[in-house]
């Protein structure tokens, strides 16, 4: 069979334009044999790590160390290609840090720690990293906080001794002392309060011992108060007070209108008290009869003409009481 012209030209053209997209990919540093997922990671340095160590996440393996490359001249970081060879999801806060061997009995692995974000790495993406810190780093991290307790603890120690030290200075001592003086004079005085002799309590409950003698002694007496008490008492509620206040109700009752009666001009006495004119009257009438008595004691001829002579009194009446120094007899 002959291939004419333009099949060997399209041949041609297809093999050109896998082998331009095939060393396209080289020049990137993509295997285009190999269709794994690849994901990155830097790391500051890497330790005994190599080519085809494996990559765990929770103990299981799920991918290898494809390819290292260091970022620049100056190695500032590592590069580190790792192919996933199990599809799993990675979350994209995940955080990967390198797990060395222990004294060459083991290689060393990169150990991923699943984050919680609910996207996930996609291919070419990056993890985040952080150093390992190791055996010694974790005995540290556990041992850390211990040791800042002791340190606390410490601390607070030397300064309790401060202030026990400041406590007991020269001024303080010399209050100390003056306190325990002052309770040794209190308790002094509290034994002699105390004295089962002389002591003011022994004297106090003397006296309360005199007082309830003297009660038990003059308990009959006590008695008869008591009993001529309750007889009063009784003879008391026994009164009949309500018709004793009822009277005396009556009698304020009589009272108030006898009052009443001599605040107007009723009666007598009301009219001698409210109208004047019956007083005017009165005093004329005690007038008139002081001038006839005067006039009679000046005068008497004029009301008893008895004379031998036949002599008439001259003198005129009185027209008002005569000058008195004292009453006449």
């Amino acid at each position: 069979m002959k291939i004419n012209n333009e099949t060997k030209v399209g041949i041609l053209t297809v093999v050109a334009l896998g082998l331009l997209i095939a060393g396209f990919n080289f020049l990137k540093g993509k295997d285009i044999f190999d269709n794994k997922t690849k994901i990155y990671a830097i790391f500051e340095r890497v330790g005994d790590l190599a080519k085809a160590n494996e990559v765990k996440i929770n103990g299981f393996t799920v991918g290898t160390v494809y390819d290292m490359h260091e970022l620049d001249k100056n190695l500032s970081g590592i590069r580190v290609t790792i192919s996933l060879t199990r599809d799993v999801n990675i979350p994209s806060n995940s955080v990967a840090y390198i797990k060395s061997s222990f004294g060459g009995l083991s290689a060393a692995t990169i150990v991923i720690e699943k984050g919680n974000a609910a996207t996930y790495l996609k291919d070419e993406d990056s993890l985040h990293t952080r150093e390992d810190e190791g055996l010694l780093g974790g005995l540290t991290a556990e041992v850390s906080p211990t040791l800042s307790r002791v340190r606390n603890t410490l601390d607070t120690l030397n300064i309790l001794l401060s202030n026990v030290n400041r406590l007991f200075d020269t001024d303080a001592k010399k209050n100390l002392q003056g306190t325990i003086a002052n309770l040794n004079h209190a308790t002094h005085s509290l034994d002699r309060m105390l004295d089962a002799d002389n002591g003011a309590l022994s004297k106090t409950l003397a006296n309360v011992n005199s007082i309830t003698g003297n009660l038990k002694n003059n308990n009959d007496s006590i008695n008869e108060i008591i009993s001529n008490t309750k007889r009063f008492t009784r003879n008391l509620s026994g009164i009949q007070i309500q018709p004793t206040m009822d009277s005396l109700q009556a009698a304020i009752t009589q009272m108030k209108s006898a009052i009443n009666k001599i605040s107007s001009n009723e009666g007598t006495l009301g009219a001698l008290i409210n109208d004047k004119t019956l007083y005017n009257k009165l005093n004329d009438a005690v007038l008139s009869a002081e001038i006839l008595m005067d006039d009679l004691r000046v005068h008497p001829k004029r009301y008893v003409n008895i004379s031998i002579f036949g002599k008439k009194d001259k003198g005129g009446a009185l027209t008002s009481p005569a000058i008195k120094d004292t009453v006449p007899r």
